[in-house]
């Protein structure tokens, strides 16, 4: 009995962990479920959103040979193996995306697929995220939710070509930096350095988009505190994940069975682990909110003041 006793201690002691209590609430709530669907919009938008993009906006990117090395480094490391930039495989053709117009019947599809993909895909997530938080959707006009997410997907975007902009700067600041000191450029402190700096401005991107998206996009009015933890762990987690992207999904697109879809089954893959990240971080929110006795459902906690009156909470736009 003595060790049963130990035993059931010991179990009860990490179920009460903050880490475990998260993947609980995050398996109870269909999270996995949930990123999986999320995953697979995400491909068919991201393929519309990258031609439009560059159809868009190609001769801007173009014109700068620093900010298109920087913008097409900033995608490759979003998305591994989604753009070919130096012979490696990849699903597009960098040159080919330079020479896409906006004009025609080809960019008129692909404007047409990104407007009901990508809001799609931002209508999916604030329903998941609410689910993860146990929330019902907002009681907001359809129409209303649609132009808010239509500026936030714009937004997302021009986010983009600013953490692109940044990267150069960065880059630029850091060589002068370097050469100043009498260091060259090209040694091993001068590339570790770079390559710092170049994901800190990717997890820094991370962290304004995830809070906007738990913020903003769910409607739901978290508390600065719960959300710096949420998306602080979240962007450092993609952060990794961006780090050992082509690592991550060597294993499966090296299969010699599965070549001929190969990047796309990777870019599910990372989609995948995306999504499943982006909802733990919401998980670990909605945690965090339930520990502080913080009320996101629209009701205040029994035996505080206004007990019972309806809130902003949960509804915010």
């Amino acid at each position: 009995m003595a060790l049963m006793d130990r035993i059931a201690a010991v179990t009860a002691w990490v179920l009460k962990l903050k880490p475990v209590r998260v993947f609980l609430q995050y398996g109870a709530k269909g999270g996995p479920l949930l990123a999986g669907g999320l995953s697979y919009q995400a491909l068919f938008a991201v393929f519309a959103a990258i031609w439009v993009g560059f159809a868009a906006a190609g001769f801007i990117i173009r014109s700068n040979p620093q900010f298109e090395a920087a913008f097409l480094q900033l995608i490759a490391t979003n998305l591994p193996g989604l753009i070919n930039t130096d012979g490696s495989d990849g699903a597009i053709d960098a040159s080919t995306l330079f020479e896409s117009s906006i004009l025609g019947w080809t960019g008129a599809v692909a404007a047409v697929g990104l407007l009901v993909t990508a809001l799609g895909w931002l209508a999916s997530g604030r329903e998941a995220v609410r689910l993860i938080f146990g929330l019902p959707m907002p009681a907001t006009n359809f129409l209303l939710l649609k132009l808010k997410d239509l500026g936030l997907a714009l937004a997302f975007g021009a986010a983009l070509g600013v953490s692109a902009a940044l990267s150069v700067f960065s880059t630029a600041a850091l060589e002068w930096v370097f050469t100043s000191l009498g260091i060259s450029t090209r040694s091993t402190l001068a590339i570790v350095g770079a390559r710092v700096v170049g994901l800190l401005v990717v997890v820094l991107l991370d962290v304004v988009i995830l809070a906007l998206f738990y913020r903003v996009v769910s409607g739901i009015a978290i508390p600065f505190r719960q959300l710096a933890q949420g998306v602080m762990l979240a962007g450092v987690a993609l952060g990794v994940l961006q780090a050992l992207g082509s690592v991550l999904l060597g294993g499966a697109t090296r299969n010699p069975l599965l070549a001929s879809f190969a990047v796309i089954i990777g870019l599910l893959i990372w989609f995948n682990l995306i999504c499943q990240v982006i909802l733990l971080g919401a998980s670990w929110i909605a945690v965090s909110a339930d520990d502080a006795d913080v009320d996101l459902k629209g009701t205040r906690r029994s035996g505080e003041p206004g007990a019972g009156k309806p809130t902003q909470a949960g509804v915010a736009l």
